[in-house]
């Protein structure tokens, strides 16, 4: 299972989402494909007001702030 984490350099609501993903792999196993928007025009467009952006199976489950018990359900 992957979960892809699109962030950018600079950015303290994703180094708290990093650390709430980090606490969920501690219960589920799954890989972080942690992705930086500002190295992809497209990308940078499309989140640029909503990161963190968490995306599992092509559906964004959570953005801007990240809760332990969304991420647990979605991934579960």
């Amino acid at each position: 299972m992957e979960v892809n984490f699109y962030t950018r350099p600079g950015c303290h609501l994703c180094d708290d989402a990093r650390l709430m993903l980090k606490l969920v792999q501690e219960d589920i196993s799954f890989e972080i494909n942690e992705v930086n928007i500002e190295e992809d025009d497209e990308l940078h467009e499309k989140f640029m007001l909503m990161i963190p952006v968490i995306e599992y199976n092509d559906k964004i489950i959570q953005y801007g702030r990240v809760d332990y018990a969304t991420l647990l359900e979605a991934l579960l």
